[in-house]
């Protein structure tokens, strides 16, 4: 918590911040507590390390017997992605690197997204056997791109989102905290409770339920992994991975 009312919440679990299911749930209740803390005027979102975000910890998840691992990364997702969006006070995400599936889906709930040059989001749902997050990636790129995004498995750059209006800045790497800062200020700077109030308000109006979006988009996951194609993806690419060491 900084003087000028900005909570600050960083990822930081290398090697590329992929969450694990506890980890999820943590971010949550983190966001949760700083939308409660009635001295909080904005939260940033940021990580360190090479990229903001890889998705679920896949490695965790095979290295589970049964469906522990897969049910509590989901709810646990889910969690997150509910408290990214439902936070009191605005969320500024500020995107290094990779945004992979989970970033996707905290992204896209974020109020305002500052990215750095070398940003790129993508949903690789697909190639893991998985479906999920196209409710957030809808919020970041227009509905055909959406779409080519989830079946090819696409990326999208900073530069690109910058064009589509869902990205406020783009900026050097070096410069991408104070940007995201400079943004909290200044909404900082305004009356907290018309803030609270604001934000309150734009989820009111949102065309989308974006949790009950999400929580649709999950059950097509379960039928996946009941099919058995979750599992045969997840295991390739644990494999490919120990592979490439």
């Amino acid at each position: 918590m900084h003087d000028d009312g900005v909570a600050e919440i960083v990822m930081d679990r290398p090697p590329v911040n992929a969450l694990t299911v506890q980890g999820w749930f943590d971010l949550a209740r983190l966001l949760d507590a700083a939308g409660a803390d009635p001295s909080v005027r904005v939260v940033v979102l940021r990580a360190e390390g090479r990229g903001f975000n890889a998705g679920v910890d896949i490695k965790e998840m095979q290295a589970t017997e049964g469906f522990d691992a897969l049910v509590g990364a989901n709810r646990g997702c889910y969690a997150a992605f509910k408290a990214v969006y439902e936070c009191q006070v605005p969320v500024i995400a500020a995107v290094n690197g990779y945004c992979l599936g989970g970033g996707i889906g905290l992204v896209g709930n974020a109020d305002i997204i500052v990215a750095s040059d070398d940003a790129t989001f993508a949903l690789p749902e697909v190639d893991r056997g998985a479906l999920g997050a196209a409710t957030h990636l809808a919020r970041l790129v227009p509905q055909h791109t959406m779409r080519q995004m989830v079946y090819m498995a696409a990326t999208a750059t900073a530069q690109q989102l910058h064009a589509f209006g869902s990205v406020y800045q783009v900026v050097p790497r070096d410069q991408l905290r104070e940007t995201a800062f400079a943004a909290a200020r200044q909404i900082a700077a305004k009356r907290p409770g018309v803030i609270r109030a604001a934000k309150a308000c734009l989820n009111g109006i949102d065309p989308v339920d974006v949790n009950r979006s999400y929580r649709f988009e999950q059950g097509f996951t379960f039928e996946l992994n009941l099919a058995g194609h979750g599992d045969a993806a997840r295991d390739a690419f644990v494999a490919a991975g120990k592979e490439a060491k």
